[in-house]
C-alpha cells in the first residue's frame, strides 16, 4: 500500500493580488476545515507540504514568504495554518504545484502515490495541480470544504472536472482518509 501526502496549496498568501477580495469570503470559509485537515495529517504522521507562490519575488525562500504573510492585512487566515518544524515547503511560481518544482521528486522519495490537495484556488491552481498529479499517477482526492474559490460556478465545475477527468476523490476534509 502507498502513502498519502496532504498539500497546501498556496494558503501563506497577503491577498493583496487580483481577486484578492472575491477569494477572501471563500478562503474564510475553508481555514477551519484546512487546519482540521492539517492537524488530521500531522497526528498519524502523514506529511505535510506547502507548496506556495513566491509572488515574484525570486530571492524569497519559506521564512520570508510566512513573514510577510504574518505581517500583512490577513494574518488571522495564515496563522492557523503556520507550517510547524515537520512541515515541508516548495515554493512554486505558476499555477501548477508541479510545474517546474521538485514536487514530483519529492513525493517519490517519501514514497507518496496519493496527494490530498488542499487550499487556493479551486478553479485554477488546485485544479491544474489535481490534473498534473493524474498525469504523474498520483491519486488525487480534493476534499470540497477546504479549498477556495473566486468563482463558486468556476469551482463547482473544476471539482466536477477533477471528478470526472481525474478520478479524483471529492469529499470533505473530514471524511478523507489519510491511510490510503
Amino acid at each position: 500500500m502507498g502513502k498519502t501526502a496532504v498539500i497546501v496549496i498556496d494558503m501563506i498568501n497577503t491577498y493583496d493580488h487580483a481577486d484578492a477580495e472575491l477569494l477572501l469570503s471563500s478562503v474564510h470559509e475553508v481555514v477551519p476545515a484546512v487546519v482540521r485537515l492539517v492537524e488530521r495529517a500531522r497526528e498519524q504522521d502523514v506529511p505535510v507540504i506547502y507548496v506556495n507562490d513566491n509572488f515574484g519575488e525570486w530571492r524569497s525562500h519559506h521564512g520570508e514568504i510566512l513573514d510577510q504573510a504574518l505581517s500583512g492585512a490577513h494574518a488571522d487566515l495564515v496563522e492557523p495554518l503556520r507550517p510547524d518544524e515537520r512541515s515541508l515547503f516548495v515554493v512554486k511560481a505558476r499555477h501548477s504545484i508541479f510545474y517546474e518544482t521538485p514536487l514530483a521528486y519529492l513525493l517519490t522519495q517519501l514514497g507518496v502515490d496519493r496527494v490530498v490537495l488542499c487550499g487556493q484556488v479551486t478553479e485554477q491552481c488546485v485544479l491544474y495541480s489535481a490534473l498534473d498529479a493524474h498525469i504523474r499517477h498520483l491519486g488525487v482526492v480534493v476534499p470540497r470544504d477546504a479549498v477556495a474559490h473566486i468563482h463558486r460556478d468556476l469551482a463547482d465545475a473544476a471539482l466536477r472536472m477533477m471528478e470526472r477527468n481525474m478520478a479524483a476523490r471529492i469529499g470533505t476534509a473530514d471524511d478523507v482518509s489519510l491511510s490510503g
